[in-house]
């Protein structure tokens, strides 16, 4: 989620002048001798070589994160890489951080991890439901679609903590505690059974454990809900209906909903509300966790995640596992590896002691952050593939320089709808940075793997052979059709926009396996606000800024500069502090300082700020390292801050 009204750039009186950090472009190799020493330019041979011995004398306590930036074929060799070379499924990249708990969600109720629905269908659904999502800010490309379904008749709900931007499009505006979701889906599931608008129809066709289900919500009574989630009854009772009688219906989420310790509960709450009103398996009805990076879900479909093979096929499948033993000419372990929230709880106990990091940038975007620096430092070997030299990098004993996954190098993308698209090589890299896919093969040549990929298109060809769900993208097909969604099994067919309509299969034989309803239970913040905390803190994006800011921190915005906490009109009085003011910014776990502005969408005892300026102010030392125990997800949603006046010295 981001911004209401994010502060201008404008100065103002009292206010620093904060220049964005610029980050540096990588364009040659770098090692160094000890962590002591300063980076020292190397050739490419000098560093693949230090990178391979260092990985070799590693090997079982090695792990490698791959890159939600990056192509489809960059994230399938890294998976390799780390499967095949280094005999481990320790992969992982940053959808650990925000959207594992939908695919686990996902997977749980309907066997695979992504979204259910097309971007087009949301422009000819009747109703939205926008829940814990600013996607006005932080999905612009797809509240573009949101707007034409709006224009076209289709009414919208937003459900979240903040009058977001996202909000003010809506019709109602649902305005919940943080961590109170559970119990908003609870009733309003519990009122759609109460009002008799359940689709019994498809429960007993489609789903199981729908006895269990209301059971678990008849507890929760619209006056409860509005006790603990502070919407009136009213307004829970409206959505509920409304959701309920809509003809078809989407249901999108974002990290409003995931950036939880019960996040994949979150998610399943959602489903639940499909599964009972039968929104989900047609055309225009549906479930869209939205993704916030171009490849977060390319990522995982190429098995770099800890529990999947390519195509999310199971690990612990022997057949499945056999065919790619074949396939790779390997021996694949039997068990799942660490994720990544795992990888650094390896770090602090010795378990991993060598990490292989391409495109991410951990030491700013982990949550509780200065342990995330503290964790790394103390690794015996890291190699950073990147483009820019990322407070991660700076960490590093090797850095090698890649291409831009984005107009320096060809292969594909997988956005939120499943869709596959092409992306082509338009300019050529600076100095002699390489593609990541190339630099990652030399690595392996080096341990012993002799893999040789012409192009992007072989590599997309192998993974094609292993993956049924890509098995019919030909390159070719991608160009002619300007995109494939998953499943495609057929080179001669396409398949229905949507997935699951198996599920309002007439015939018992087809239909497959029955969704079952997840039995989750309310279950507040871990970081509990007091006297000394009083204030709840929730994270999340900006239209203008990206992540951890290395790729839009050094650029100019007429929109914004700079990182602020913000709070509402109320709580600013209360504190006597106005716009551009520095305060100082506490948690149970660190303390940063930042200028204040004012948003009247926040509502009392609630403050919000983003990520993307940690080298000005770094957030991430305020949230907390309390994870999803499935998907191993954060809970950068609520952390529990005070705000302090800084003496006028201090300010100085």
């Amino acid at each position: 989620m981001s911004g209401t009204n994010g502060p201008r750039g404008q100065a103002t009186k009292g206010r620093r002048d904060r220049v964005p950090k610029t980050y540096t472009r990588l364009t040659h190799p770098l090692v160094r001798d000890s962590r002591d020493e300063p980076f020292r330019r190397a050739t490419w041979e000098e560093a693949l070589t230090r990178t391979a011995e260092g990985l070799a004398a590693h090997r079982g306590a090695f792990a490698m994160l791959a890159c939600a930036r990056a192509t489809n074929e960059m994230n399938y060799v890294a998976q390799k890489f780390a499967r095949v070379v280094m005999g481990t499924h320790n992969v992982d990249s940053c959808n650990r951080t925000c959207h594992a708990p939908s695919v686990a969600g996902l997977s749980a109720a309907f066997g695979s991890g992504g979204g259910t629905s097309s971007y087009e269908e949301v422009e000819h659904t009747d109703l939205i439901v926008m829940w814990g999502s600013n996607a006005r800010f932080a999905h612009p490309i797809f509240f573009q679609h949101v707007l034409k379904g709006i224009h076209n008749g289709a009414r919208m709900y937003a459900v979240d903590p903040r009058r977001t931007s996202t909000a003010q499009w809506a019709e109602s505006w649902l305005g919940l505690n943080v961590g109170t979701d559970i119990a908003m889906a609870h009733a309003i599931g519990r009122e759609i059974i109460h009002a008799g608008l359940a689709n019994m129809a498809f429960i007993e066709r489609a789903t199981t454990g729908f006895d269990e289900y209301a059971k678990l919500v008849e507890p929760w009574t619209l006056s409860l809900a509005e006790k603990v989630t502070g919407v009136p009854a009213e307004a829970i009772r409206d959505l509920a209906h409304a959701y309920a009688r809509a003809e078809r219906a989407q249901l999108c989420w974002t990290l409003g909903i995931t950036e939880h310790h019960n996040g994949t509960d979150n998610v399943r709450a959602l489903i639940n509300l499909s599964l009972l009103t039968g929104h989900v398996g047609r055309y225009g009805s549906g479930l869209q966790p939205l993704r916030g990076q171009n490849n977060v879900q390319g990522g995982g479909d190429m098995g770099a995640i800890p529990n999947r093979l390519p195509g999310f096929q199971d690990i612990l499948d022997a057949d499945i596992r056999h065919r790619f033993e074949q396939a790779w000419g390997t021996t694949l372990v039997p068990h799942y590896g660490l994720n990544l929230t795992e990888m650094f709880e390896g770090m602090e106990d010795g378990t991993i002691r060598a990490v292989y990091c391409i495109g991410e940038n951990p030491a700013q975007s982990e949550a509780d952050s200065e342990q995330a620096v503290r964790r790394l430092s103390g690794l015996d070997f890291l190699v950073v593939q990147d483009i820019f030299m990322t407070k991660t990098a700076q960490l590093a004993d090797v850095v090698l320089p890649a291409t831009a996954g984005w107009a320096e190098t060809d292969g594909t993308t997988t956005n939120s709808e499943r869709r596959v698209q092409r992306v082509r090589k338009a300019v050529v890299p600076p100095g002699e940075a390489r593609e990541d896919v190339d630099i990652i093969c030399d690595v392996a040549s080096r341990l012993g793997h002799d893999w040789k990929y012409a192009d992007a298109e072989a590599v997309w060809n192998e993974l094609r052979a292993v993956s049924p769900l890509h098995f019919g993208m030909t390159y070719d097909r991608l160009d002619e059709h300007q995109g494939i969604q998953w499943p495609c099994p057929d080179t001669d067919a396409l398949e229905p926009p949507y997935l699951h309509g198996r599920l309002w299969d007439a015939d018992p034989a087809r239909r497959g396996r029955l969704a079952p309803f997840g039995l989750v239970q309310h279950d507040p913040p871990v970081d509990v606000t007091d006297e000394e905390y009083p204030l709840r803190l929730t994270t999340g994006r900006r239209l203008d800024s990206y992540n951890t800011g290395v790729q839009s921190s050094g650029f100019a915005s007429p929109l914004r500069r700079g990182e602020y906490v913000e709070l509402c009109p109320e709580d600013a009085r209360r504190y006597g502090v106005e716009v551009d003011e520095e305060v100082q910014v506490t948690s149970r776990r660190g303390s940063v300082r930042a200028p204040v502005w004012v948003d009247p969408g926040l509502r009392p005892g609630l403050a919000f700020m983003t990520m993307h300026f940690p080298d000005e102010v770094d957030t991430n030392k305020l949230t907390i390292e309390a994870n999803c125990p499935i998907a191993g997800t954060a809970e950068f949603k609520a952390s529990a801050i005070r705000i302090d006046k800084l003496p006028i010295a201090a300010i100085r």
